[in-house]
């Protein structure tokens, strides 16, 4: 996400693309030597949110992330604006991972592959449906309808929005708080009034509303209750049915710093959906709205309350804690060209702010994810890599075991594909109560990763929650290789067998896969040049190369002067190969 900013720099500095190709190459090839990355045991607490400020006005949305909730502001799909970001808070969601889309539909399917409650390949990216307070600056006369930011700055802790309008400055600064509510601070130069206006949850898949609002003086909080019912597809190859919405008896909570009781309205909209407006002023001492969602109203409306109040308090903590993370929580990494630095530490704060801890369900373990705006959770093969990630995280419980552990769940409760053969095969997602009922085979990689985070912890519970009753179970009759990882695997089961207690299972181990060093290299000799590609591993029939080709030599076993042979003519030819004008290149 930061290579067009990375792209943008480099594009007349010849010397310097050349620079980035190879270290690029290096990383994608080979991984980070950790010798490179530092461990940081001094007391200095760098300010990295501001290293990592990002202008992004016009190129991508905002993000921000608490545990469950997120916000998104505006919508760029794909890199082609859609909408464009305004004052107030306009796509802040909720999503614990009730659902996987839209609808809280159950499964029709019988036996292990039920797919449980909540799964739906419709309306993953929801959000973008919603509308919760859209601004507008009032001057005088003169109306401003939803400006468009003259800047907008991203960071790991916040997002900062500025709008000209004329001779006017208006200035934003928005945050997802510790209690999971999210706030806009916003001061104007000189006096105006910010009407904001907003719907309750309907979506382009929703089929009816039943929501409900009010608005509590007291508090000064709009009330409403959420519900309605939408169109699902909770089973892969079933029909399109209609139930519960995601946020069925939900609650959302909207608040400001300054009473709007008297500018508040309400009207029924053409769908049954509820929509809002109400007017505060605002000035150079500033006004703070807000948003909150729970399914218990009081938490919702104590949330909204909490981080208006205490908006630059939260957020002052906000920024410390991501500081905090990132210069004391990771591996530190320094290089003498500052832009290797800033793509480290942005993938590692997106990393970061992906993390959930549900504790519901299926989901009792802290886990990063794959995306919150679009493939909501945790996947199984994103996973293969983020465990190995969150192997290096310094506390380890929170940030690298659930990546390992959540997806035990699914077999404690036999919820998987089993083939005549023994192969037990796991969704590519999960949520509270749901899978996806899309099933792989990249499973073993995580055995890889679970031992990597052994070899970091020497933990031995942590290694037998691994082993008994999951990899255990899933390898036992039959064990599905990806990407040439099958000799490691098996090599890891044995030694967490004999590690856990089970030293009576290691044989069954042994000869579920062959493993003399003939065999071994046989098959990666099987393998080279196939199908006719020079200097190429496991290349399709189709002709179509793809970088995934490279994966296979992350294993200890891949012979090296294929790989030398395979990175000369492909990852570094420009003519012929990945080295594109940006490395790498999708195919060759």
């Amino acid at each position: 996400m930061v290579f067009w900013k990375l792209k943008s720099r480099l594009k007349n500095n010849f010397f310097a693309q050349q620079v980035i190709r190879r270290f690029l190459a290096f990383i994608v090839l080979f991984g980070v030597n950790s010798s490179l990355l530092l461990t940081n045991t001094s007391a200095t607490t760098e300010d990295l949110c501001q290293k990592l400020e990002q202008s992004i006005q016009g190129k991508k949305h905002g993000f921000l992330a608490g545990n469950l909730s997120y916000y998104i502001g505006g919508f760029h799909a794909s890199w082609k604006p859609i909408e464009d970001e305004t004052i107030g808070l306009t796509h802040p969601f909720y999503h614990d991972l009730r659902s996987r889309g839209v609808g809280l539909l159950e499964s029709e399917i019988s036996g292990t592959e039920n797919t449980g409650v909540g799964n739906d390949f419709m309306g993953w990216e929801f959000y973008k449906d919603t509308r919760v307070l859209y601004g507008t600056v009032i001057v005088g006369e003169k109306e401003y309808k939803h400006p468009v930011p003259s800047q907008m700055i991203w960071r790991p802790d916040k997002m900062i929005c500025e709008y000209q309008l004329d001779n006017i400055l208006i200035r934003e600064e928005k945050f997802i708080g510790e209690n999971d509510a999210a706030a806009s601070i916003i001061t104007s130069s000189e006096p105006v009034i910010l009407r904001f206006e907003g719907h309750s949850f309907y979506v382009r898949h929703s089929v009816s509303s039943s929501a409900k609002i009010s608005y509590q003086k007291a508090n000064n909080t709009i009330v409403v209750l959420e519900g309605g019912t939408v169109k699902s597809r909770p089973d892969p190859d079933g029909p399109v049915r209609v139930g519960p919405c995601v946020y069925q008896n939900m609650t959302t909570a909207l608040s400001a710093s300054k009473d709007f009781s008297k500018t508040f309205s309400s009207k029924l909209g053409d769908n049954g959906e509820q929509k809002y407006r109400f007017e505060i002023p605002c000035d150079s001492h500033g006004v703070t709205v807000s948003w909150a969602m729970d399914d218990n109203q009081e938490k919702a409306i104590n949330k909204a309350g909490e981080i208006v109040f205490r908006a630059k308090e939260l957020l002052a903590f906000k920024t410390n804690e991501m500081n905090l993370l990132l210069s004391h929580g990771i591996p530190q990494f320094r290089c003498s060209d500052p832009k290797f630095e800033e793509i480290y530490y942005f993938l590692w704060s997106i990393y970061l702010m992906y993390y959930i801890d549900v504790q519901k369900g299926w989901e009792m373990e802290s886990h990063t994810q794959s995306a919150v705006n679009n493939f909501l959770g945790i996947h199984r093969y994103d996973a293969s890599f983020q465990i190995k990630v969150g192997a290096w995280t310094r506390d380890k419980k929170k940030f690298a075991y659930g990546n390992v552990l959540t997806w035990k769940h699914l077999v404690e409760n036999k919820r998987y594909r089993e083939t005549p053969n023994g192969l037990i095969m796991l969704s590519d997602n999960k949520g509270i109560g749901w899978h996806s009922g899309a099933y792989g085979g990249e499973l073993a990689e995580h055995v890889i990763g679970a031992w990597q985070i052994y070899q970091h912890t020497g933990d031995l519970n942590f290694l037998k929650a691994c082993y008994e009753d999951y990899f255990q179970k899933v390898f036992w009759k039959r064990l599905l290789g990806f990407a040439m990882n099958d000799f490691e695997v098996i090599e890891i089961l044995q030694q967490m067998a004999q590690l856990t207690g089970h030293s009576n299972e290691v044989e069954h181990w042994k000869i579920l896969i062959r493993q003399d060093p003939d065999h071994i290299r046989l098959m990666f000799d099987q393998r080279w040049e196939a199908n006719g590609h020079d200097n190429f591993f496991m290349g399709p029939k189709n002709g179509k190369l793809h970088t995934n080709a490279f994966w296979a030599m992350r294993n200890r076993y891949f012979p090296r002067e294929y790989a030398e042979q395979m990175i000369h003519s492909w990852a570094l030819n420009q003519t012929d190969g990945f080295m594109g004008e940006f490395f790498p290149l999708a195919m060759a």
